[in-house]
């Protein structure tokens, strides 16, 4: 039985970490600048900013292994925030577990730092390009990781593809409530483009197995089971039986229009979303099949319909939620145009 520290467990991928951890046998810590929606029994709580040195001393005091997921997330458009937390804050964890022995620390970092690839699917040899600033800093992030490794540390990093899994809304809040109304979401393009997911539950059994290993390493973690975006939401439409029909708007002007209306605050999208949302992408999982003896059980099917059911369970507290990913994200303008998306031509499906 190990002692576990957990960054960002408050969070939503965080607090299921914990749970797993503890599950286990582990004792485990939770180091969040937010407490937990609720009391947690599986987690001492330490309440604190990963860039206050001090308070992350504390934290990581005791520990064997440390979890890394606290992060600035992409909607972010301060980027000196998005480089502080993310790199900064990286650097005061990677540095206190140092001085304090830690054995192992594991690093979620991101796709993002690929950017839009050039060529599918994603190797561990893949040079990573981001194409955003979110991207950029937790490549960055990466960076830091490389480094404590030179000097000694035995930091592992797992790059998820998108997460979704129970409970996880953010974005995705937006496609549930117009698939449970009957309104028809929008691919960009014909909708042909692969895009993997990752089921947070996968994600954290390979975190954990990630933990277990000695030395050093890279994990490309992501779904076995996908399709192109048309068929992912178009399966969504069908589990839900609302006469919702995924319907197709031109890529490079929709995409246009979204980064127009986000940087007017009128849309609550973040650079990655119009990037890559027309595009493929998915990881080769072999190396993380081999090295860590895991294997997803989530299909991108399956996991859409259980957040999607998760999210009609839940609807009338969603927009309350904790933390930014258990709460459906505000569609500002994209509620007028939910009315409006009947009118464009149905997606390319089988």
């Amino acid at each position: 039985m190990s002692t576990c520290l957990v960054t960002g467990g408050s969070g939503y991928f965080g607090s299921l970490l914990i749970a797993q951890l503890a599950a286990a046998g582990h004792r485990v810590r939770n180091f969040d600048l937010a407490a937990p929606d609720h009391a947690d029994a599986d987690a001492e709580f330490v309440q604190g900013d990963i860039r206050d040195a001090a308070a992350v001393r504390g934290a990581v005091s005791g520990c064997d292994v440390v979890f890394h997921n606290v992060a600035q997330l992409p909607l972010a458009h301060e980027h000196e925030l998005l480089r502080s937390v993310n790199v900064d804050g990286t650097s005061a964890l990677l540095d206190a577990c140092a001085d304090a022995g830690v054995a192992k620390v594991v690093h979620t970092s991101s796709s993002a730092v690929f950017g839009v690839p050039d060529r599918n699917p994603v190797l561990p040899s893949t040079v990573p390009r981001p194409a955003e600033p979110y991207g950029h800093a937790k490549l960055a992030a990466e960076w830091v990781c490389l480094d404590a490794v030179r000097r000694g540390l035995d930091v592992s990093i797992v790059r998820p593809r998108t997460i979704i899994g129970h409970g996880r809304l953010g974005i995705f809040g937006i496609l549930f409530d117009w698939i449970a109304d009957g309104a028809d979401p929008v691919v960009l393009g014909d909708g042909t483009n692969r895009y993997q997911f990752v089921h947070a539950d996968d994600l954290a059994r390979a975190c954990i197995l990630a933990g277990e290993r000695d030395g050093p390493d890279v994990f490309n973690i992501g779904a076995a089971e996908f399709g192109t975006m048309a068929e992912t939401v178009d399966a969504v439409c069908r589990h839900a039986g609302t006469g919702s029909i995924v319907r197709s708007a031109p890529a490079a002007p929709t995409a246009a229009l979204m980064r127009l209306t986000a940087r007017a605050g009128l849309t609550p999208f973040a650079p990655y979303h119009w990037l890559m949302y027309a595009r493929s992408m998915w990881f080769d999982l072999e190396h993380a099949v081999e090295g860590l003896g895991w294997s997803p059980m989530w299909s991108t099917t399956d996991m859409f319909a259980q957040s999607y059911d998760w999210y009609v369970a839940h609807r009338e507290t969603a927009a309350a939620g904790g933390s930014l990913h258990r709460r459906a994200t505000p569609q500002g303008a994209l509620a007028v145009a939910k009315r409006l998306t009947r009118f464009l031509p149905a997606a390319t499906l089988p």
